[in-house]
């Protein structure tokens, strides 16, 4: 039998409202008095109760330590912290920097523009390009190809914020005009290379130019 709430009160003389502090557990009243003490310590649920004319108004109080009828306890548990994942970077391979400069003018002749995937799936009769369909902001879908199906799979890239370069001429691949280029970071490891597309928070809105 489950915990139960009373549908009688101890009635005093005064003609305020008062605070009638009822224990209930499966055995029926274990303790009650108007001073709200609890004089036997078991599985109980604590029930304030106002009489206020004769009209109950319960409000639930469980005790600290109180377990439901399956045993679970009602005190708030804290979830264990994950512990930061350590990332072993011991067998990265870098490609060397470039040693020309170039100069400001004509790096800021590329525009970088982070775009939002609304659509990804893999290009028939290849193995490794996906096409994304891109809101860069304009109010019109981009399509770009990228060769990264190795990598990932389309569904999981659907919603993803992204950086891409999208002042490339249009470059037929498979039959499709790919329309600029998504960014990835790209370094080998043992001689395997290893990508990972550039996704950015999601609070950044399409089109945002990047400097």
């Amino acid at each position: 039998m489950g915990n139960a709430v009373l549908h009688g009160t101890r009635r005093l003389p005064a003609a305020q409202p008062v605070a009638v502090h009822i224990v209930v557990d499966e055995g029926g009243i274990v303790a009650a008095n108007g001073a709200g003490c609890v004089e036997q310590r078991r599985q109980q649920v604590f029930l304030d109760v106002a009489d206020v004319g004769g009209i109950l108004l319960p409000t639930m109080k469980p005790l600290n330590g109180v377990k439901d009828e399956n045993g679970v306890s009602s005190e708030a548990v804290e979830a264990p912290k994950a512990e930061p994942e350590k990332i072993d970077f011991s067998k990265v391979e870098i490609e060397p920097l470039f040693k020309d400069f170039v100069d400001f003018e004509t790096f800021s002749k590329s525009d970088f523009r982070a775009v939002k995937v609304l659509a990804c799936e893999a290009v028939p009769k290849s193995k490794k390009l996906l096409k994304f369909t891109l809101d860069d902001g304009t109010g019109e879908n981009r399509t770009i190809l990228s060769g990264i199906h190795a990598y990932y799979e389309p569904e999981e890239l659907v919603g993803k914020t992204c950086i891409a370069i999208v002042n490339l001429p249009p470059r037929p691949m498979m039959g499709i005009d790919s329309c600029g280029m998504l960014i990835s970071a790209v370094h080998h490891e043992e001689g395997e290379e290893k990508l990972h597309l550039l996704m950015v928070d999601d609070h950044i809105p399409a089109g945002a130019k990047l400097y």
